[in-house]
């Protein structure tokens, strides 16, 4: 396998997580693990190397044994600006992208992700429930960095619209729409944890 059809796995672990009262999502406990620690088993399962998109608490995040890679500002971007900065990392042809506090995902999830993108020989592939994008469920092709440099230095953020401007495909997850629940407040974690008892 060349380098170009590889997958670097993306965790996004860097926003401010306002709606947690800036608590680092990723580091916050479900079911008595941190969630990162999901994503990780998640990601490294279809992934061929996987780094952490985190710019808070790096030496937390660094004893999971991973790369940590941080924005290029410390201005809080967004999710794009994660995905810029493992772009000029990545060694790989393509990247796999997840959020750090979405703990229904499974591996399977993200591989329909990538089968999407390379059956429609697209530039990325974002995930679909039916009815919304989760445009940071994602793969795509690190070629596009050059794009997405320009993107966010013209001051734009939204990653919908950069995806729009891309060979853009929708991966069909109308069948589980549910495993797109995050977590954004104290109140999600605790309705999420109850659930999964269940």
């Amino acid at each position: 396998m060349d380098q170009q059809t590889k997958v670097t796995g993306v965790i996004l672990a860097g926003g401010l997580a306002r709606r947690m009262n800036y608590q680092d999502k990723g580091l916050v406990p479900f079911k008595g693990r941190p969630m990162v620690s999901y994503s990780i088993a998640l990601i490294e399962a279809v992934a061929d190397e996987t780094v952490v998109s985190a710019n808070r608490n790096l030496p937390e995040y660094r004893k999971f044994g991973l790369p940590v890679i941080s924005d290029e500002t410390g201005n809080f971007d967004g999710p794009l600006a994660g995905i810029l900065a493992a772009m000029r990392y990545a060694e790989t042809g393509l990247l796999l992208v997840l959020p750090c506090d979405s703990p229904l995902i499974e591996a399977r999830h993200l591989q329909k992700l990538l089968d999407a993108r390379a059956g429609n020989n697209a530039d990325a592939a974002a995930a679909f429930d039916g009815e919304r994008l989760h445009p940071v469920f994602l793969a795509l092709k690190a070629s596009l960095k050059s794009g997405l440099e320009d993107y966010l230095r013209s001051g734009q953020r939204k990653v919908e619209t950069w995806l729009e401007q891309q060979k853009t495909v929708k991966a069909d997850f109308s069948d589980e729409p549910g495993i797109f629940i995050n977590i954004n407040s104290m109140t999600d974690l605790s309705a999420l944890e109850a659930n999964c008892k269940k």
